[in-house]
């Protein structure tokens, strides 16, 4: 069982995903806007969120960053936009995974699963395979306790994921890992897009100081898969 918050303005739709999520054996708590969306997330233990964009009072976009400067709580989109670019652009934002509306109620539960999972959630505990040990690469240095990441001695801010993807990649330095392995072991979904790890590559690369152009750590062997290679 989960803990989990719906934030939905649309009464109907918000009692259907509550209905959904109880039936599978989940603790629900609901949110009919933004900013209570935001009261509930800092004062409740939370295995996931699920957020709805079309908030009467804040963009899902704004509430998703500010859930985010406060948890690292996984957060499931549900949206009826379908523009890539904003897609893109969520998942940058520190968005785990986004459903478009309309879905079905397996399809709500098999993401928020997913979800959870990777997270090392309820339904996953493993969650991603981050070494115990501080890995220190050159300059580099990631530490797992406390997912600190520096770099030259600088400290790195890095979301979740970015954090798990580096780590993974850290773990395995100087060998080419594939997309499919990534997301199996990362993201622990195989059926995930590729792109989404483009994405959250790319910012990691800019955080690191380079660029798709220019790599220095993150090198992308094309038709293979990705490469840290350790820093000198």
């Amino acid at each position: 069982m989960a803990s989990v918050l719906v934030v939905e303005d649309d009464p109907g739709i918000r009692a259907e995903l509550i209905g959904i999520l109880t039936r599978d054996g989940h603790e629900v708590r609901s949110a009919a806007d933004g900013f209570s969306g935001l009261r509930e997330a800092t004062r409740t233990p939370l295995d996931a969120v699920i957020l709805d964009l079309g908030l009467p009072d804040l963009d899902g976009g704004d509430a998703l960053r500010m859930i985010r400067g406060i948890s690292r709580v996984p957060v499931l989109i549900v949206t009826a936009r379908d523009d890539e670019a904003e897609i893109i652009r969520l998942l940058n934002a520190g968005a785990d995974d986004y459903l478009v509306k309309p879905f079905s109620g397996g399809q709500l539960t098999a993401r928020l699963g997913a979800v959870l999972r990777r997270s090392g959630g309820p339904d996953g505990r493993t969650g991603a395979p981050n070494p115990r040990e501080p890995i220190a690469l050159g300059p580099l240095r990631i530490d797992p306790g406390p997912r600190t990441v520096h770099l030259h001695g600088r400290e790195v801010p890095l979301t979740r994921r970015e954090f798990d993807l580096l780590a993974f990649l850290a773990a395995n330095a100087d060998t080419v890992v594939s997309k499919r392995h990534i997301l199996t072991e990362v993201w622990r979904d195989p059926y995930v897009e590729d792109q989404t790890i483009d994405v959250h590559l790319s910012s990691l690369r800019r955080k690191l100081g380079e660029s798709a152009a220019a790599p220095s750590l993150l090198r992308t062997v094309r038709g293979v898969g990705i490469k840290l290679v350790t820093p000198r």
